[in-house]
């Protein structure tokens, strides 16, 4: 904001801030919330408004607890009752703040006169609580600090290269802890603007892909990060249309979920640079990430700086600055290690390659252990493959059932699937393909 007062620093469809814009609006909603109860929460759509908040409330000290505007109402009022919150910041075009139940406070202020902050030592005593959907549809929250926070997003600023030559493209809701740093943190310390689209992403996962080709062709960013499901429908949407990504994108990365290598390698011939990435809440939602120029086909790249990731019978287990503090209601971890309940590999080079969950292989009667998430992601990366699950049958036989896309190509899918994994051993080849269509 000093140096670059009038410069871009973050724009969505309604609104444009420069550096020293978003300084003073942050600075005063800051102010405001001084002495505010805490926990607070937030609750809006992708905004500005949502970035100045995060910001806010950092440079406050307060506690962040996201309210996902994809949860149901019931876990909306979980996470509000667990986390003790006694105030939501919250947008009145997507919910009546009645309905939380606590105080609440319309997210919005438009104040440019305040000044700068000059003391910035409370931000050193702000957390957040992130709260994963879990197994059991009731969500746990893990508890992240700010120094968490920071050291992953200079590692991830390392990793990618960020810039200020950048221009960053953020579709992923911001109650993920991975947009609040990759779309938030992340643009602000390279120095680069980033652009908010609150509605592409919905689209996409909806099957259509119009508003987020459209949001790459208009804005033309260097760098976004997305989950398979979108990166899918991207590419799904350009080879529908005959069109191919814009020129200029540089890094890519994709992650959230197994991401299928015949995906990836598709995008690539799309002009979509893929990067993939691995990750989880409890470790500050990125662990590693392929590096731009030296990507390691298969894999989920090397560590960021300062996490190590070792292997524990075939467990992945993170140590680092970016391990959580612990779960809300929980003691502290010792030592800043996670035992992550996937299972994985280490490449000779170094990169992680991860296999499924511990809790969920499947054992075939001559002892050998497949992850079925490993298996069902090389099929899904099959044109025409909506959905795919491995199982065994009576017979302890592996089974794929694949649910094909509406319009794909039934009658050739059988073969097709088996061509796609031809990578995985014997051991772990169905013996039947069921090609069934959802009722």
């Amino acid at each position: 904001a000093r140096t670059r007062p009038d410069d871009v620093a973050a724009s969505d469809d309604h609104t444009q801030l420069s550096y020293a814009q978003l300084a003073r609006r942050v600075a005063h909603l800051a102010h405001s919330l001084k002495d505010a109860p805490q926990p607070i929460a937030v609750h809006a759509p992708n905004s500005v408004q949502w970035v100045i908040a995060d910001l806010a409330l950092a440079l406050a000290g307060k506690t962040l607890v996201p309210l996902p505007t994809f949860f149901s109402a019931e876990q909306i009022a979980h996470i509000i009752t667990d986390a003790g919150v006694e105030l939501v910041l919250y947008d009145p075009d997507s919910q009546d703040g009645r309905a939380f139940g606590v105080p609440h406070k319309i997210l919005a202020t438009h104040d440019d006169s305040h000044p700068w902050p000059n003391d910035l030592s409370a931000a050193d005593q702000a957390s957040r609580v992130i709260y994963t959907s879990g197994t059991t549809g009731a969500p746990k929250g893990v508890r992240i600090g700010a120094k968490q926070i920071a050291a992953s997003a200079r590692g991830l600023v390392a990793a990618s290269g960020a810039n200020a030559q950048d221009r960053y493209l953020s579709v992923l809701p911001f109650s993920l802890l991975l947009e609040q740093i990759a779309a938030i943190c992340v643009p602000l310390l390279a120095g680069a603007p980033v652009t908010i689209n609150a509605t592409a992403a919905g689209a996409a996962l909806q099957h259509d892909p119009a508003p987020l080709i459209e949001a790459f062709a208009t804005v033309r960013p260097t760098s976004s990060v997305l989950v398979p499901g979108l990166l899918e429908a991207w590419v799904y949407g350009l080879n529908a249309g005959g069109l191919r990504a814009p020129d200029g994108l540089r890094f890519i990365a994709v992650g959230g979920a197994p991401v299928s290598p015949a995906l990836s390698e598709i995008a690539w011939t799309l002009g979509i640079p893929v990067h993939e990435g691995y990750g989880l809440s409890e470790c500050c939602s990125v662990v590693s990430v392929n590096r731009p120029g030296a990507r390691v086909p298969g894999t989920e790249g090397l560590p960021l700086d300062g996490i190590e990731i070792t292997l524990k019978d075939g467990e992945i287990v993170i140590s680092g600055p970016t391990v959580m503090d612990g779960y809300l209601g929980c003691e502290d971890l010792e030592g800043q290690v996670w035992h992550t309940g996937d299972m994985g590999e280490i490449t000779p080079e170094g990169a992680v390659r991860v296999l499924g969950r511990k809790d969920n292989l499947i054992v075939t009667p001559n002892g050998r252990n497949i992850s079925p998430e490993w298996v069902e992601s090389l099929a899904t990366g099959t044109p025409g493959v909506a959905a795919a699950k491995l199982s065994l049958n009576a017979a302890q036989e592996l089974v794929l059932q694949v649910t094909p896309r509406s319009d794909g190509n039934v009658s050739d899918l059988t073969q097709a699937v088996r061509a796609q994994l031809r990578t995985a051993p014997d051991y772990a080849q169905p013996a039947y393909i069921d090609v069934s269509t959802a009722p």
